[in-house]
């Protein structure tokens, strides 16, 4: 996906703080896609409480990115600071996240997931906050001719949807993701009971789910020239019940209403563009933020960023739910 513009796309009202636990950032040099992240990330009060509960350790050393993202969300919170996130944008470049380049917002969600796992002394409060967004799945291929069936267990950090090449759905790219191809032919799988390549079916087994549950709308497609950005509608709920979309992959979960509270968005094509963010604050409503620049905004604008418009329009691009099961609906 592309990186930021620096002017910003649409207009809005500039402003540091608006509403409750909601603040602008400065795009210090392209950091727009950090920017969208670090506000979704604000919005996780779950993370916050696991990190305002770790103690760092003296041999914490310099460049620790959990050590700089608890300083820098923590400086959020004081209006005083032009830019709290200053450190965290050097740390992450210290630790190749490069400034000045471009970047995947979910690849560097993933980066910054890994790194707080790698680099944090505490290495139980390093794996809760794994488990916050820690999907488990089962990849199984089973023989279609003997039944046997060989599952190897796999774990997202966020669920990786392709879209279909039309107008779709949250629940349809879900159960696209858990529909089960046939390997025939050349692809056929080596049965370890037949002892020969046979064909077979192969997919994947929803196995439990965390308290936050992260989508990404795989909105760049590979060509034969340049890769290519899919501005095709997906539209997507508030709040969503798993048991409801997929009720043959987990009828034991006790988790499996959410619902939604940050939006990462992109505009652009897949080469360049510009990274936003929707949050769903604690006085219940919803605010755009674009770097510098929030505003309190509807659901309804949300639902602009489903995509199906023109090149240039907002498409959502990661969603953020939370477990409904430990809060009123």
């Amino acid at each position: 996906m592309g990186m930021a513009w620096s002017s910003a796309p649409i207009p809005c009202t500039y402003t540091k703080t608006f509403g409750v636990g909601v603040r602008g950032l400065e795009n210090c040099g392209l950091s727009c896609c950090i920017n969208a992240l670090l506000q979704s990330f604000a919005a996780t009060t779950e993370l916050q409480e696991l990190l305002n509960r770790w103690q760092p350790s003296e041999e914490s050393h310099d460049h620790n990115v959990p050590l700089e993202l608890k300083r820098a969300l923590e400086a959020m919170k004081d209006n005083k600071q032009d830019r709290p996130h200053q450190d965290f944008l050097e740390c992450l470049h210290y630790n190749k996240v490069c400034r000045l380049m471009q970047h995947d917002a979910d690849e560097v969600f993933h980066t910054i997931l890994n790194l707080i796992q790698k680099q944090m002394s505490d290495q139980q409060t390093a794996t809760a906050i794994t488990n916050l967004y820690k999907i488990e799945v089962e990849g199984c291929c089973r023989c279609s001719e003997c039944k046997n069936e060989h599952c190897v267990p796999n774990f997202f950090l966020s669920f990786p949807l392709h879209l279909p090449e039309r107008t779709s759905t949250l629940e349809d790219c879900m159960k696209m993701f858990f529909e089960c191809q046939k390997l025939e032919g050349s692809e056929a799988f080596y049965c370890g009971r037949c002892e020969k390549k046979t064909p077979s079916v192969q997919g994947y087994r929803l196995v439990s789910l965390p308290s936050i549950l992260c989508f990404n709308l795989k909105r760049v497609r590979k060509t034969s020239s340049y890769p290519k950005k899919l501005n095709l509608k997906v539209s997507f709920p508030e709040t969503i019940n798993l048991s409801e979309i997929l009720p043959e992959e987990h009828p034991q979960l006790s988790q499996s209403r959410y619902r939604l509270y940050a939006v990462i968005v992109h505009v652009g094509t897949a080469m360049c563009g510009h990274y936003t963010a929707y949050i769903y604050s604690t006085d219940r409503q919803w605010y755009y933020i674009d770097d510098s620049h929030t505003s309190r905004v509807s659901w309804e604008a949300v639902q602009e960023t489903y995509g199906g418009r023109e090149l240039f329009s907002h498409t959502a691009y990661m969603l953020l739910y939370r477990t409904l099961n430990t809060e009123a609906a």
